[in-house]
């Protein structure tokens, strides 16, 4: 069986980017996207510099996540190896971006589908060799069958020492390099300049790399690094970040700068010292920020690893996911509260309040649907996910959740208001809408639930990958549809019972929050360098705002005040618990918008 990948080798590799303008003309890449493109890395201090290229562009992976998280098969493997797309199918979800570890994905501005390198499979099939290939004047990237022993890929593989990016993911990438240097191969060694070589840097992603972070944060992963044979590291941690090309380079150690070297950027992340911690030491007059400067094993850190040039790509996500996660947690957890407020005989079955409730949630329940067809690149043919959905996809998954979620409310709803009108007995009626509550429970859970396993499926965000997240998600929607009901007492007349359970729900559930949250997804470590920096924006980078201020100041202190007034000051209590409500949907919101952005803005490439 044919099995296809490339070598590259970057002893011959001159940085010509022939490949990338092939690859364009070939495969008509529109202007600003990427399916193959030339990353340059320097390292060093002059006169003792070195400039570093790496080809880089689609793995073909042999375990492709990205094939896992289409919802609609648009992303597939073929037989022999080759990733391939569909465009015709693609509805532009943009997961398959998130689910790449590696950045070589990107949606066509003309199309709007997902496009990547297909190992240019229309020359493939005809017995030719990819357009890059071909161009290459220095034979530095070779493409062929890596089961086949005789093939010139195959004994290269074999005789020289090659790497691959990010061999932690287990992805098993097929793009094999011959003499990749660490700084190159992972993004977040090198610092960056407020501009590359022949670009400005216009993405938020390429821009936020160094200003999440600030001085003096630690960046260690927590994992201890475990040694293999020869002393190896085979740690995830220790592979995914690997500052060995800072620490050990030659000319990082042997040859300091001079004291007029340019301090660095605004915008570069501190070089960190073996333990993971940003180090500053004094440094000569004039030379950096306040009289100091950070240093690496006692030499200025300046130049030493820098990007020259970089494909920038773009924030797949922005305000409608988080936005959908808020409107789905209120819609399920408002349908939780009541089916167990009738179920266990908190509040006694009524034929009126049910609907106004139900009613409400199913209004979250079409605008959580709205905001998922409106993030879509192509929402006229969302409907492709319900006539050929890929199983494996959390996100296909997820759709039918909602609908059977949604179907049993309505069922219920109907239920209600036929009772209601009289055209069915108050005690049947009663019955079926306990069977219906009782039923959606588990739907609604899911619906609560399910998104973190889409996050799990994301396998490019290594902060979503927690295994706290689906117990999180449920309380948040519990959270939610505590403070959305709280808010509609201001409407709609409570049963007697409804509002102390409310409340009482609503407090046990914001100090859990705030436990998952301080001790949960910020308390425990996190095993790679990328999970820990998108984790630092959020608690004291770009994020922190968004935290600190809207997530723990208005959703929980906040919102714990204005209960407790409720509580002192019975004649405002209702008003009081309300505005507590709506606090925690914002204080939801903001949580959710920084979880969301943050992890987005670290480059896998």
């Amino acid at each position: 069986m044919t099995n296809y990948g490339f070598v590259i080798d970057g002893r011959t590799c001159i940085g010509c980017h022939a490949c990338s303008v092939a690859c364009k003309m070939e495969n008509e890449v529109p202007l600003g996207v990427y399916r193959t493109w030339v990353k340059v890395v320097e390292t060093g201090t002059f006169p003792h510099a070195r400039r570093h290229f790496q080809v880089t562009r689609c793995n073909h992976c042999a375990n492709p996540p990205c094939v896992r998280i289409c919802p609609v098969t648009a992303m597939y493997q073929r037989a022999d190896g080759i990733v391939e797309f569909d465009p015709a199918v693609c509805i532009g979800c943009k997961a398959c971006l998130q689910a790449c570890p590696y950045d070589a994905i990107y949606i066509d501005p003309d199309t709007h589908s997902a496009a990547k390198c297909h190992y240019c499979a229309h020359r493939t099939d005809i017995g030719l060799e990819p357009a890059c290939v071909i161009v290459c004047p220095t034979r530095s990237i070779i493409a062929g069958d890596l089961d086949d022993p005789e093939s010139q890929i195959s004994r290269m593989v074999a005789r020289e020492a090659v790497s691959v990016r990010k061999p932690e993911q287990g992805t098993s990438p097929k793009v094999f390099y011959v003499d990749g240097a660490d700084a190159t191969l992972t993004p977040t060694v090198p610092h960056t300049r407020d501009t590359f070589m022949w670009a400005d840097i216009v993405t938020d992603q390429a821009k936020s790399l160094d200003a999440s972070l600030t001085p003096g944060a630690s960046l260690t992963p927590n994992p201890s690094p475990k040694m293999g044979e020869g002393g190896q590291s085979h740690s995830p941690s220790a592979i995914r970040y690997s500052p060995s090309a800072i620490r050990h380079s030659p000319s990082a150690t042997s040859h300091p700068p001079s004291a007029t070297s340019h301090p660095p950027s605004a915008t570069s992340h501190p070089p960190l010292a073996p333990n993971g911690t940003p180090i500053r030491v004094p440094q000569p007059q004039g030379v950096g920020v306040g009289g100091s400067a950070l240093m690496v094993g006692g030499r200025v850190a300046e130049g030493m690893v820098q990007t020259a040039y970089n494909a920038q790509h773009k924030i797949p996500w922005h305000w409608p996911v988080p936005a959908y996660l808020v409107t789905k947690g209120i819609a399920s957890g408002m349908f939780i509260l009541l089916a167990l407020a009738l179920g266990f005989g908190i509040i006694q079955p009524t034929l009126v309040f049910p609907m106004p409730v139900l009613v409400v949630s199913l209004l979250f329940l079409a605008a959580t649907a709205a905001l998922l067809v409106f993030d879509l690149e192509k929402p006229g043919m969302f409907v492709t996910i319900l006539t050929r959905p890929q199983w494996r996809s959390w996100l296909a998954r997820g759709a039918f959740v909602l609908l059977g979620f949604g179907v049993i409310a309505a069922l219920w709803l109907v239920v209600a208001m036929a009772a209601n009108v009289g055209w069915l007995r108050q005690d049947i009626a009663g019955l079926i809408q306990l069977v219906l509550g009782w039923a959606g429970v588990p739907l609604a859970v899911l619906a609560c639930v399910y998104t973190a396993f889409l996050f799990a499926q994301a396998e490019g965000r290594d902060l979503w990958q927690s295994s706290v997240l689906p117990a999180h998600f449920l309380v948040q929607a519990v959270m939610a549809g505590a403070a959305a009901l709280l808010a509609l007492a201001l409407v709609v007349v409570m049963p007697a019972g409804m509002l102390p359970f409310l409340v009482n729900v609503l407090v046990g559930t914001l100090l859990l929050d705030l436990l998952l949250t301080l001790m949960g997804e910020h308390g425990i470590p996190h095993a790679s360098e990328t999970a820990v920096r998108a984790a630092h924006a959020i608690r004291a980078g770009r994020y922190s705002g968004w935290f600190w201020g809207g997530n723990i100041g208005v959703g929980h202190i906040a919102a714990m005040l204005l209960l407790a007034g409720a509580l002192l000051i019975p004649r405002f209590g209702i008003p009081l618990a309300a505005l507590a409500g709506l606090a925690v949907i914002a204080g939801l919101y903001a949580a959710e918008y920084a979880f969301v952005m943050a992890p987005q803005e670290i480059p896998n490439s």
